[in-house]
């Protein structure tokens, strides 16, 4: 929760209200992460940690979900922590190249990066 900022001020994030400003108490982090995966194994939306290499430090996270106002468009957003701010643009770039090859999709929102 130290990058709040940072995430909030993300491409596709912004005016999301996620996360909260005040931060996430452990409980409420633990039940967003629960419906994750739950949404994973039934295949209603998929959200990945970023892990730095080398190690297995978690510095971001990726979310591919339906759109919210349109069902048949791919909402995806990213973020990394603020500490590691020089790699959203890589995030970004390597992930639209994993989306166009090796999923189905045929309309992806991802807000771009500079």
């Amino acid at each position: 929760m130290g990058s709040i900022e940072h995430i909030r001020s993300t491409p596709g994030f912004d005016g999301w209200g996620w996360p909260p400003v005040e931060g996430m108490p452990l409980d409420r982090n633990l039940a967003d992460l629960r419906r994750h995966a739950d949404d994973f194994a039934t295949r209603v939306g998929f959200t990945y940690s970023v892990i730095q290499v080398p190690g297995d430090e978690v510095i971001g996270c990726l979310y591919i979900y339906p759109a919210r106002d349109d069902g048949t468009i791919v909402d995806v957003r990213s973020w990394v922590r603020a500490d590691h701010a020089r790699l959203d643009k890589p995030l970004y770039d390597a992930v639209s190249r994993w989306l166009s090859t090796d999923w189905p999709f045929t309309k992806v929102r991802y807000a771009p990066r500079q």
